[in-house]
């Protein structure tokens, strides 16, 4: 797996948990739809740390929490 897959991933647990559709986080997140859509997609080849830290502080976790998750074991590339 890739690091922007693993951050696709990644978000989509995280809406499954908090009980969030993507839309829904983007829109509460202050990120463009088009572009939190393209972030799942993996259309986008270096994912925003600004955004994954609005996405972090909606949720109310840490950027550590984001990334304390065992898909980003072993990434392969971007």
């Amino acid at each position: 797996m890739n690091f922007k897959e693993a951050i696709s991933k990644r978000i989509y647990e995280l809406c499954s948990k908090y009980n969030y559709s993507p839309n829904k986080l983007a829109e509460l997140s202050a990120i463009p739809p088009s572009t939190l859509r393209a972030t799942l997609a993996n259309k986008v080849d270096n994912p925003s740390v600004t955004n994954i830290y609005k996405i972090c502080k909606t949720l109310k976790i840490s950027l550590k929490d984001f990334f304390d998750s065992d898909l980003f074991n072993d990434i392969d590339s971007y």
